[in-house]
């Protein structure tokens, strides 16, 4: 038996749903991913790359196109955002990667290009059914999948609020799909995801007033 193969085994039944081993794999690094985005660890990126990998497995066998598309294209953003994070301007003073939150016009670009993505990748799941069984929802998570992570490369505290956004229909889609561990990965986002967005915002607030206390001792 070939390693795909393998991934494509059920490796349990769970409530009457099977789950099979490239979901639970897949999600479980992605949910380790999240973890160490919140930690603003760098091997977030490989993390991300390596649960796109195994779940293009799991969206192939269940005959998920889009989903397959959707993770090819997880996978070209996650190494951009690796080489993001590993650039000095991503840096803050202490090494670590520099967080804050995005300003007015770059809270725009991000609806703006998420509304205008899902209306283009609903069409398109439209137009051809079998790239998706739920158009809509599945366009919506694709592009806001691809916008919490262009904001986690850039250290934007949006971010997490994009990933809530996505939570909210990936659940329920999960299910109806069959990907039984994909929607309990995603109720153990929701955790993880109010964790995270604690620790960027009180983070981008302390690097905030950093600058603040220097500029008065020197004055």
């Amino acid at each position: 038996m070939s390693a795909l193969d393998w991934l494509g085994d059920v490796a349990f039944t769970a409530l009457g749903q099977q789950v099979i081993w490239s979901d639970m794999l897949g999600n479980t690094i992605g949910l380790a991913a999240l973890a160490l985005g919140w930690r603003r660890n760098v091997l977030t990126w490989p993390a991300q790359l390596l649960s796109g990998l195994v779940l293009v497995v799991a969206y192939h066998g269940a005959d998920l196109a889009g989903g397959v598309g959707k993770q090819l294209i997880v996978i070209s953003v996650a190494v951009w955002g690796w080489r993001q994070w590993t650039r000095g301007n991503r840096q803050a003073q202490d090494g670590s990667v520099a967080v804050r939150f995005a300003t007015w016009c770059e809270r725009g670009v991000l609806a703006a290009g998420t509304a205008a993505g899902t209306l283009a990748v609903g069409g398109l799941f439209t137009l051809v059914p079998h790239l998706s069984w739920n158009p809509w929802p599945d366009a919506y998570i694709f592009v806001g999948t691809l916008t919490a992570m262009v904001a986690q490369a850039r250290g934007l505290v949006e971010f997490w609020f994009a990933w809530l956004l996505v939570d909210l229909v990936g659940v329920p889609l999960a299910f109806s799909s069959g990907l039984a561990f994909s929607g309990l990965v995603y109720v153990l986002y929701l955790g993880l995801v109010l964790w995270g967005l604690r620790a960027w915002w009180l983070r981008s607030r302390t690097a905030t007033a950093r600058p603040t206390a220097l500029e008065g001792a020197l004055s």
